[in-house]
């Protein structure tokens, strides 16, 4: 899949995640065979440009190329010098949020809250695209409630502006999270419009994908919560792809090295405290459906240091590799 003059190695892309897809976390989904991650949301208000979040969101060093930075708000001409910011910053693609159903954002007319108002969406597009010199891509949802599915009309207006890539996830953002994603919409935008077009939502298995991809006729699936704590889904999906083979997921002794391995990431992006924080729903989500792994993230979720923090996780881990050799 080509966007702009970056071909990405594959079409599958990393959802954009606020307190997941973190530079860490994007550069392991990488590793693991995402073709292009995105970051965590960006405020337009430059206001908030120097706190110590958004300076970490801005983050992209090591980070392998292309590095796609997602923007929120609601004015063009704060969302137009947010992305020559982010540019000056190291972006290298310009992701416009219209698809966040959260309430903090869509209060503030930000997020899916602008597929309401096609003027404004028509004007943010136009000034963020000739503010920067590199791609711009939008997100979106199918439109703001269920008899209001204007995505069609949003992807026609993205398109004239010169959007090159538009991801569609497969809800309003009155359905929120709830339900399944339809992905009808999906395809009438894929035939509408002529730029790449990236199916999301309930992507969660190499079969699923391929139904996604076949059924809209969309160029590129984006994963999201189905990659937290199964970053190599995208290799696994990768694979099937391209030969059609569904392949098991890594033993315990992988998971654990991809789990230690991101854990020291966290450790070293954010320091001991905030590191320790944020690996707590990392180490939770790579134990769901462990044996045991209720009671074992009760326990760690309550750890303050590294050390113990990591001694538990080992020995969690340690003691999961060993009852699978027994049982094999």
């Amino acid at each position: 899949m080509q966007i702009g003059s970056y071909k990405l190695i594959n079409n599958l892309v990393l959802a954009p995640m606020a307190g997941v897809t973190d530079r860490p976390f994007r550069q392991l989904c990488k590793e693991q065979g995402a073709g292009m991650a995105i970051s965590e949301m960006v405020s337009s208000n430059s206001l908030l440009w120097g706190s110590a979040k958004t300076l970490r969101r801005a983050n992209h060093q090591g980070e392998t190329e292309p590095t796609s930075v997602q923007i929120a708000g609601a004015d063009p001409l704060m969302m137009a010098e947010a992305a020559r910011y982010n540019v000056d910053n190291g972006a290298q693609i310009i992701d416009i949020n219209m698809g966040c159903p959260a309430k903090k954002v869509c209060n503030v007319m930000a997020g899916s809250a602008l597929l309401q108002h096609e003027d404004l969406v028509k004007r943010i597009l136009h000034g963020v695209v000739s503010a920067v010199d590199i791609p711009v891509t939008l997100k979106i949802r199918t439109g703001w409630d269920k008899d209001h599915r204007n995505g069609i009309a949003i992807a026609r207006i993205a398109e004239d502006a010169g959007i090159q890539a538009l991801a569609v996830h497969g809800r309003t953002r009155a359905c929120g999270y709830t339900g399944h994603a339809e992905y009808d919409t999906i395809s009438a935008i894929k035939r509408a419009v002529k730029i790449p077009v990236i199916a999301n939502g309930d992507i969660c298995t190499p079969e699923h994908a391929k139904f996604v991809l076949d059924y809209t006729g969309a160029d590129g699936v984006m994963i999201g919560r189905a990659a937290q704590g199964r970053p190599w889904l995208f290799r696994i999906i990768d694979h099937y792809l391209k030969t059609g083979e569904l392949l098991p997921d890594p033993p315990v002794s992988e998971i654990r090295e991809i789990m230690l391995s991101h854990l020291f990431r966290l450790y070293e992006f954010y320091g001991s405290d905030t590191g320790v924080f944020m690996a707590r729903k990392h180490i939770s989500w790579y134990s769901k459906g462990q044996p045991g792994g209720a009671a074992f993230r009760h326990e760690v979720n309550k750890l303050e240091t590294i050390d113990r923090q990591l001694a538990v996780t080992r020995d969690f881990f340690d003691q999961l590799e060993t009852q699978m050799e027994m049982a094999a």
